[in-house]
């Protein structure tokens, strides 16, 4: 009964979808207060369908009901409680239900925390927001009903893939599609303002704290996903260029252009047709990697659906999105006019490069995920674009994002000095020069490629520095008064400063693993050493043991340096009964400058065991980093200036009649 509850609410919310897409855009139209009116009601009742409907399906798979395909699919009754939750999302027809509670959740926050937009915007963007929902509720409805029935339930479940029997799958998928539908806002709004013919610095603070939450959200989906690949796959990596990973990156790199381009709307009401241009595209993407991941045409450890039908009716609901919406920006664009004007040595120029060089960075990456497909579709032949290609063609790109990002805010909006630039960018150059030389001598750091990589990341966090420094008048004024400068700058601008210098740390831990690591595969005996750079590993014993739906063997690695013991690492090598299937777990100890990184694989013939041993240099600057740049937008969210409605602009009064004489 509960299930079908559950479906009943799922057809609901498909209703209240329906409703609010139409009653009030036609308000809006025709200024019916009482129909715009409509909007909040339903984004509200499609929210408590979707969560009722949610809610049905987690209780079968806590349940165990194997009644329901789903579930008996995708869970067993062995399972751990933590396995079974997080069952609900691993697998296709869940993570659908997840898509679309996120994209309604987003809906009634809107209904509920945007009071200060003006009725007639909020009634055109929950209209948008809810064409997109329909289109989806039918898809799932209609191809993926995750409340299906079987008419003999088998005694057990199939169970869940060992390597998504992870806590990281708890809060990976969750946040990742926080970003990946929270950024349907964005579309909604861009679409909203077209459709109005709205678009000033009101409408971009409007927009920015929704975008600001879908790209906090997915850059910790992205930086969770990878410390998962990191641990669990046991390749000693944590990105491998998958075309599903940049199904994610491609979103997060045309949201960062946005988020900057937004900036200039509402700073300087400049840039607003690239904004609304942004903000279309960077769903687009978000849906383009949705239909990566469920068309069939991908097999990975990411991808849900093999079901090429499904695909077709994504691809559907794809074309009419963002057809419907370039249609659209074609059509209205040129009734929109800039009222910002900035010289070339700007804080506009500045940042309209950074983002034309973002949106080339998502070109490259673009183009090397779907070119293999796109061949494969029209002539049948299977090539893979790796690694090489992405490195010699987006990070040269990126390394030039991250010097702009550093130069920015020596910029002074619309007109800046050059001299002032050139020497303060000068000075940068100087000490991050210094500090690499220093860096290198100490270290012994040798490889050129890998020094440049250091000096860029040290340039973006010196220049973020002196920056601050600038800023509260550092030395130009007492102490107590820089410090209360500090303590007074506005939340968006400590979320600049933590945002770049996150990018700068995460790079330079992302440099130092890419060039510095030490890796070694080899067939060992108990007792014997390898040497992994300057340490030492050994592995002592192999020690058998159960955990709750799992047989495991863990293996004891000692490592030492110079003959002192540095570390004890315990790798596993599980075998899941259920679903026949073995999975490793990485053993790995961290220390200040890198991972000490072990992986147990087969038995050998000859009695001994393959095992894979890393020195990974740099990995915890690269997690610390990637917290730092989640941060920066939830620190921005919290300014006070996003919470309020954009200042309007004061007339002067006009000047008091001269008495008569």
């Amino acid at each position: 009964m509960i299930i079908e509850f559950g479906h009943f609410a799922l057809c609901l919310a498909l209703v209240a979808s329906v409703v609010q897409s139409i009653f009030p855009l036609w308000g809006a139209r025709h200024n019916v207060l009482s129909a715009m009116r409509v909007a909040d009601t339903a984004a509200q009742v499609q929210f408590a369908g979707v969560a009722i409907a949610f809610a049905a399906l987690t209780w079968a798979f806590v349940t165990s009901d194997f009644s329901v395909t789903t579930a008996a699919v995708n869970s067993h009754s062995g399972k751990p409680m933590l396995y079974k939750v997080t069952g609900v999302w691993a697998n296709h027809e869940g993570s659908m239900l997840l898509w679309v509670l996120m994209l309604a959740l987003f809906g009634v926050l809107i209904s509920v925390f945007g009071r200060m937009i003006p009725m007639a915007m909020r009634a055109t963007v929950l209209s948008v927001q809810a064409m997109v929902g329909v289109g989806f509720y039918l898809f799932i409805l209609l191809t993926s009903n995750p409340f299906e029935r079987l008419a003999v339930p088998p005694v057990d479940g199939q169970g869940m893939n060992p390597l998504l029997q992870d806590p990281g799958v708890a809060f990976h998928p969750p946040l990742l599609y926080l970003g990946y539908v929270g950024f349907s806002t964005a579309f909604s709004f861009a679409v909203a303002a077209l459709i109005t013919g709205r678009v000033d610095p009101a409408w971009a603070r409007w927009m920015r704290p929704w975008v600001l939450l879908a790209w906090s959200g997915l850059t910790a989906g992205i930086a969770l996903g990878s410390w998962w690949a990191y641990y669990e796959l046991g390749w000693g990596g944590f990105w491998f260029w998958d075309p599903v990973e940049n199904a994610s990156f491609m979103p997060w790199l045309i949201g960062t252009a946005l988020l900057h381009s937004a900036i200039v709307v509402e700073k300087r009401n400049a840039l607003l047709k690239w904004t609304i241009l942004l903000a279309i595209l960077t769903f687009s993407l978000s849906l383009i990697g949705t239909f990566l991941v469920r068309s069939g045409i991908l097999t990975s450890v990411h991808a849900f659906a093999t079901d090429p039908e499904r695909g077709v009716f994504i691809l559907l609901l794809l074309a009419l999105a963002i057809g419907g919406a370039l249609t659209l920006f074609m059509w209205r664009a040129s009734q929109l006019e800039d009222g910002g004007v900035f010289a070339i040595w700007s804080r506009e120029t500045g940042l309209l490069a950074n983002n034309l060089l973002l949106s080339a960075a998502t070109g490259v990456v673009f183009v090397g995920t779907m070119y293999p497909l796109v061949l494969e579709v029209l002539t049948g032949d299977k090539i893979s674009v790796g690694a090489p290609y992405f490195n010699q063609s987006f990070l040269p790109i990126f390394g030039i994002v991250m010097l702009g990002a550093g130069v920015g805010p020596f910029l002074s909006w619309k007109r800046a000095r050059k001299g002032d630039v050139l020497r303060r960018a000068g000075l940068t150059t100087l000490l991050s020069l210094v500090l690499t030389v220093m860096l290198a001598g100490v270290l012994r750091l040798k490889d050129p490629a890998g020094l440049a990589g250091i000096f860029i990341a040290l340039w973006l966090a010196v220049a973020s520095i002196q920056d601050l420094l600038v800023r509260i008048g550092f030395r130009k004024v007492p102490f107590a008064t820089s410090l209360h400068r500090m303590i007074g700058l506005p939340r968006s601008a400590w979320g600049l400063y933590v945002g770049h210098f996150g990018l700068a740390i995460a790079a330079a831990g992302v440099i130092a693993v890419s060039v510095w690591k030490v890796e070694a595969i080899q067939t060992v005996e108990l007792g014997k050493p390898t040497q992994v750079g300057q340490y030492e590993f050994t592995l002592t014993r192999i020690q058998d043991g159960k955990g709750p739906n799992f047989e495991t063997s863990i293996a004891v690695v000692e490592v030492t340096r110079d003959g002192a013991p540095v570390a004890t690492l315990r790798p596993e090598r599980r075998w899941y009964p259920v679903e026949r299937k073995p999975s490793t777990e990485a053993g790995i100890v961290t220390l200040w400058h890198g991972d000490l990184y072990a992986v147990l694989g087969d038995p050998s013939d000859s009695g001994g065991f393959v095992t894979r041993y890393y020195y990974n240099a740099g990995v915890p600057w690269m997690w610390i980093g990637a917290v730092l740049i989640t941060l920066s937008a939830l620190i921005s969210l919290t300014d006070r200036r996003l919470r309020i409605g954009a200042p309007s602009a004061r007339k002067t009064p006009a000047p008091a009649a001269a008495p008569a004489e």
